[in-house]
């Protein structure tokens, strides 16, 4: 890496010497828009569309959600949490992912917001009943805004397990024998999408949704043009919030690439995992710890091949925490485990992978021949 290191006071100032050794360097992305038109608190839920309801919801008893609400076409799961659903999946001919469901602070916002984008509010078929706002994102995404009324009441969670940890030791005469079961899902944490439009797709969810920036990755050797992934996380003020609620990364392919939801600690993490691979279900990474979120962490794969994961342990990040910067690498996505898998990365080869990238580079987006070898360099590091 050849640009030059934030080092001492300034580095501390930049970004609290929290959460990366580098912050931004004079100039850069702040991170965070001057005047958004709302603030939205958090993912609502996720939107999908399969050809089997029934397989899908299997997999989701495996995985750990509860059945929220069925019908004939519709499928909506939720954790132990109170709150709205996780994740509604509707009949379609394929399996896709349709988009994501933000959460506003008031009904109030929703007028504002439809406001400032030409729009209407209109009712939402969450269980409980609600209001959105229907928009696009700069790669095409459908993206809601909505404001529910009446959240689901909260569900028996899975218990902590008690820990001996050398000079405190609570646990006597009482062995540990975790079940072997799913682990149960509390909430819906994150979204990562790929877009070819990085730096409008993101400055559209900062303008748009008020959302602030946690920390920017950025190509070996290309600091100078800017970011090419960045966490972003909710504005709640002085209240802690998630690391990242939504991740973005420059790519050939636009849309979905993996979702995140919180489970209790690492042995629900782990037994939940036995219990997958009891199922013949597919693990694609982990177990591991994050270096951005600091995340416990394990990726699987659902009958249809979307990506899902376990996590747990997340940072929470208060409004007065600025973004950090670092090198974009395979080897720099975890604290520990095992090397990132090639199906995790999204680096198998495939003919309709190759369609992809040569669609990228003939149409009018960030995604050029620099851009994509710094890409790959990054793959392979």
């Amino acid at each position: 890496m050849s640009e030059t290191r934030v080092h001492g006071a300034d580095a501390r100032t930049a970004h609290q010497d929290l959460h990366s050794e580098q912050g931004a360097l004079r100039g850069e992305h702040p991170g965070r828009s001057r005047n958004p038109v709302i603030k939205v608190t958090d993912l609502a839920w996720l939107e999908f569309e399969k050809p089997d309801l029934d397989r899908a919801e299997v997999f989701a008893h495996d995985f750990g959600f509860a059945t929220a609400a069925r019908t004939e076409r519709e499928l909506w799961l939720r954790g132990t949490f109170a709150g709205p659903p996780c994740v509604v999946i509707r009949r379609g001919r394929a399996s896709r992912f349709v988009g994501p469901a933000f959460r506003a602070a008031e009904r109030a916002d929703l007028d504002r917001l439809a406001r400032a984008t030409g729009t209407s509010v209109r009712e939402s078929d969450v269980p409980g009943g609600g209001r959105a706002v229907a928009l696009l994102d700069p790669s095409g995404l459908p993206v809601k805004v909505v404001h529910c009324a009446g959240p689901l009441p909260a569900l028996p969670g899975q218990r902590p397990l008690l820990l001996n940890r050398g000079i405190r030791s609570p646990r006597v005469n009482a062995p540990q024998r975790p079940p072997r079961e799913p682990s149960r899902i509390q909430r819906l944490g994150h979204v990562v999408l790929e877009t070819r439009v990085f730096a409008r797709t993101l400055d559209w969810y900062l303008d748009t949704l008020g959302m602030i920036v946690s920390d920017f990755l950025f190509l070996d050797g290309q600091r100078g043009r800017g970011p090419t992934m960045a966490f972003v996380r909710c504005d709640l003020g002085p209240v802690p919030a998630d690391h990242h609620t939504l991740a973005l990364h420059l790519g050939p392919g636009t849309g979905y690439v993996h979702s995140a939801y919180q489970v209790t600690d690492l042995d629900a993490i782990a037994a939940g995992g036995e219990y997958l691979k009891e199922r013949g279900h597919r693990r694609s990474w982990g177990i591991g710890r994050h270096i951005q979120g600091s995340q416990l962490f394990d990726y699987w794969r659902d009958p249809d091949r979307l990506m899902v994961e376990h996590f747990a342990d997340g940072d929470l990040f208060s409004e007065d925490t600025e973004p950090g910067w670092a090198p974009m690498s395979s080897s720099g996505l975890a604290q520990w485990g095992p090397p990132a898998t090639r199906d995790f990365l999204g680096a198998t080869p495939s003919p309709a992978k190759l369609r992809e990238v040569l669609h990228a580079l003939r149409g009018d987006n960030e995604l050029d021949p620099a851009r994509l070898l710094g890409l790959l360099k990054a793959v392979n590091s």
